[in-house]
């Protein structure tokens, strides 16, 4: 099964990036957020995330935002020295 996903973005101005991607037993929010971080990867300047829309009307970004940070605390803890 295929989503589209649509990420909407600030750099220097407003942008959306839009794709069409296979989900191979992932939920949506981690096939956004894997598209999001590629994104923020070829970007050369700071990139805010506005919203993510699937499949043209299921928006979400709160799942996408609190996936991300929740990668982001696992990786602090993976890399205590204690």
């Amino acid at each position: 099964m295929n989503v589209v996903i649509e990420i909407h973005y600030k750099s220097d101005s407003r942008a959306l990036q839009t794709g069409n991607f296979p989900l191979r037993g992932r939920k949506s929010e981690q096939v956004a957020l894997d598209f999001w971080k590629q994104i923020k990867k070829e970007m050369s300047y700071h990139v805010v995330l506005e919203k993510v829309i699937v499949n043209g009307d299921q928006d979400i970004t709160q799942l996408v935002l609190e996936l991300e940070e929740q990668k982001w605390n696992n990786s602090l803890n993976d890399n205590l020295p204690f």
